[in-house]
């Protein structure tokens, strides 16, 4: 069976499959770990996690969006070429993976201007999404938003709407919305149960929990709430074999690796279980509400 998935689950909403484009030692939880200029001389794994997940998207017929850091662009440039020569959305995922409530908004506004231009002018095609690493926006600096209208962006996806430790705003429209004139922010998805939001949308839940619960909630996601999903994994989620980083605490060695093992075939399941596309595709080509909402709301 081919990714459309409508037969399977009886929906016939697209979701969007999106992929952020960073290796295993630019994961923001091994900041404290891997210092930035030993990145160089680090085992670069994600040229070959990346053709894994191109040769599995096109079995099974899917296009999806991939949020690429401007630093593994610079350096694999064809990566960046093949990524939109098979129908792929090229989008940025900032230049080096800061954080971006770590930066001022000087800095900021020069990452994402300047990762935007590297994977433009290397691809040939306009780059319209962004998402902050490690979901980065949040109360605390919503002038980012200024930042991406400015940059020439047409959507961000850089919002968790859930509590986390490392990152969450909870508070925040859990569905596609406009921030500024011209700028969508569409979050990654949740799912409303207790009055409570719920991690729906792939990463470390999705190798933590059975798959037949992720499967359930995006199954409610399009029934329920009658809403495409956003769903993301990094190309490292599928390297069982890549190096391991010595000294780090349990809490972040359970996080980074639990069943990276089974994350392949889980991806596969869901590719067929679902229908999938691209998120400019999907999020941008709709009619969407247009009031615009600077500041966080519960929807």
């Amino acid at each position: 069976m081919t990714g459309k998935g409508i037969g399977m689950l009886g929906s016939s909403i697209k979701n969007a499959l999106t992929i952020d484009v960073e290796d295993y030692f630019q994961v923001s939880a091994l900041a404290p770990y891997i210092p930035r200029d030993q990145w160089e001389i680090r085992d670069c794994r994600v040229e070959k996690n990346v053709e894994r997940i191109l040769q599995m998207l096109d079995v099974s017929e899917t296009k999806a969006t991939f949020f690429t850091l401007g630093w593994i662009a610079e350096r694999y440039p064809h990566l960046v070429r093949r990524i939109g020569d098979c129908g792929h959305e090229l989008a940025s995922h900032g230049y080096g993976h800061q954080r971006a409530s770590d930066l001022t908004e000087a800095d900021f506004f020069s990452d994402i201007e300047s990762a935007k231009k590297l994977l433009e002018d290397l691809s040939g095609r306009e780059v319209k999404g962004y998402r902050a690493p490690s979901f980065s926006i949040n109360e605390s600096n919503l002038w980012a938003f200024d930042c991406l209208e400015r940059a020439g962006y047409r959507y961000s996806s850089s919002i968790y709407p859930i509590r986390h430790d490392h990152y969450g705003m909870p508070d925040a429209p859990r569905f596609a919305h406009q921030v500024r004139t011209g700028l969508l922010e569409v979050p990654v998805t949740t799912a409303r149960f207790f009055d409570r939001n719920w991690p729906a949308s792939g990463g470390g839940y999705f190798r933590l929990m059975p798959y037949a619960l992720s499967r359930w909630l995006l199954q409610h996601v399009n029934r329920h709430d009658h809403e495409a999903a956003v769903f993301y994994f990094h190309p490292w989620e599928i390297d069982a074999e890549q190096p391991r980083v010595e000294g780090i605490n349990i809490k972040t060695r359970f996080r980074h690796y639990v069943n990276l093992h089974k994350t392949e075939g889980r991806l596969q399941r869901l590719l067929a279980d679902f229908s999938w596309g691209r998120m400019d595709e999907i999020f941008l080509t709709r009619s969407r509400d247009t009031t615009t909402r600077p500041t966080p709301e519960v929807k």
